[in-house]
């Protein structure tokens, strides 16, 4: 049959992945780095991820397709929120993680993007993999539990290294205002400019 259905310009797409996210039916999956309409059959042509692309990739068409078929998309949805832990992929991408543990020269270092988390905040957000790891060179500690200066470690790591970004995460808590301290105290001492982020995240997990 002739409908109006997505179509991707490969070329365009950056990967972010975002018009995955926006797809509530299963349509699009990220394959090699490229947003693609893997499923005809569960795209229903209204387009909730033609805003969602910051490229402007996606874009409606009219041409011969399979007709939404929105059993199977019902299915497939049941089918994932039955899936098991075990089916969620982990996007730490290097080890160790402890602070205390890492090394000050790595390769995986090399213009990376750094996370640096007090370890509560994994077990306290949700979706912390997804929105704070992935993409992310992840170091974690505890200011409070950890009898050491993570500045001194930390500085060293900076400057040593070419790190393009730095993103903190703590919680709300008083005692976990020291790892986000310690980072504002290496950035100084190691004597570069990184843009750097803190993220305070609630103890009802929440990002306040």
């Amino acid at each position: 049959m002739i409908r109006k259905i997505i179509h991707i310009d490969t070329d365009a797409c950056t990967g972010c992945g975002l018009c995955a996210e926006a797809c509530h039916e299963g349509a699009i999956q990220m394959i090699d780095g490229k947003a693609v309409l893997t499923r005809e059959d569960y795209c229903d042509g209204l387009g909730d991820c033609l805003p969602a692309c910051p490229a402007g990739a996606i874009s409606f068409v009219e041409r011969e397709a399979p007709a939404y078929d929105h059993s199977a998309v019902q299915q497939a949805k049941l089918a994932r929120n039955q899936a098991g832990p075990e089916d969620v992929p982990s996007c730490l991408s290097q080890w160790p993680v402890q602070i205390k543990l890492a090394p000050i020269h790595a390769p995986y270092f090399a213009n990376a993007d750094l996370l640096i988390a007090a370890d509560c905040t994994a077990f306290s957000y949700g979706n912390f993999h997804h929105d704070f790891i992935r993409d992310h060179i992840t170091l974690i500690g505890c200011p409070k539990l950890d009898s050491t200066d993570y500045s001194e470690k930390l500085t060293e790591i900076l400057r040593e290294n070419d790190i393009r970004s730095i993103t903190v995460t703590r919680m709300e808590v008083p005692c976990c205002g020291g790892i986000q301290f310690a980072v504002e105290r290496a950035l100084e001492n190691s004597g570069k400019d990184i843009p750097c982020n803190v993220f305070t995240i609630g103890i009802d997990g929440h990002l306040q």
